[in-house]
């Protein structure tokens, strides 16, 4: 499962031995009106139907698969770059569900990146807005507003434990300061690792499904 309004294209470089594994992408939809995480997290698991699916999600959605695993019992859950309860969110996250002011987030410009382009930012800045406008697919606003809402929100106070956490140390979004239980680090790895520490995934992740060892 992508993160927030991701497309599964941020999976590209993940490449999975196809002599051991059977890859499934899930995509993001819009929620129904009134619908909440745990309802979305249900509804998802009609397109799980495998007894021993192994469920990986990225940020928001490593929230989702942990939302999801209530219901469709997989033999193991991923989460990369991802927190196992609302207590590992950083201080700017915690104040914003106090201070509501992602109520007041301007969602609507997701829809159209190519006013930013004209504006006078770096090249870094220009890069990023680049990775955005290839790998966001959900931009309607319904949907980012209900997604922000339902991570803010998130009620999970207690983490699972059986939950794997693969999390980069450079993480900006997640800090790993935050992280208080036990994860697999990845040095160097920020919270779009999932593009850019590709062959250290592509190496370990076969290893984490199966329960074997992996080299720091």
């Amino acid at each position: 499962m992508p993160g927030l309004a991701a497309s599964p294209e941020i999976f590209e470089r993940i490449q999975l031995p196809e002599d051991q594994f059977e890859t499934h992408f899930l995509e993001w939809s819009l929620p129904e009106p009134g619908e909440s995480l745990t309802e979305y997290a249900r509804r998802m698991c009609i397109h799980v139907t495998d007894e021993d699916a192994v469920l990986i999600g990225v940020s928001f959605g490593g929230v989702l698969v942990q939302e999801m695993a209530q219901f469709a019992k997989p033999s193991k859950v991923i989460i990369i770059s991802s927190v196992k309860s609302n207590l590992q969110f950083p201080l700017r996250m915690r104040l914003t569900k106090y201070t509501k002011l992602y109520k007041i987030f301007p969602t609507h410009l997701a829809s159209d990146f190519g006013r930013f382009e004209k504006l006078p930012f770096g090249s870094k800045f220009r890069q990023r807005l680049k990775l955005y406008e290839k790998f966001l697919a959900m931009r309607d606003k319904i949907y980012l507003d209900w997604a922000l809402e339902q991570i803010i929100l998130w009620k999970r106070s207690v983490a699972d434990q059986n939950v794997i956490h693969i999390h980069g140390d450079s993480d900006e979004v997640f800090p790993a300061k935050y992280i208080t239980t036990d994860y697999i680090p990845v040095k160097g790895g920020t919270h779009i690792m999932i593009l850019n520490k590709y062959k250290w995934l592509n190496e370990n992740l076969p290893k984490i499904i199966l329960g074997e060892p992996i080299q720091q």
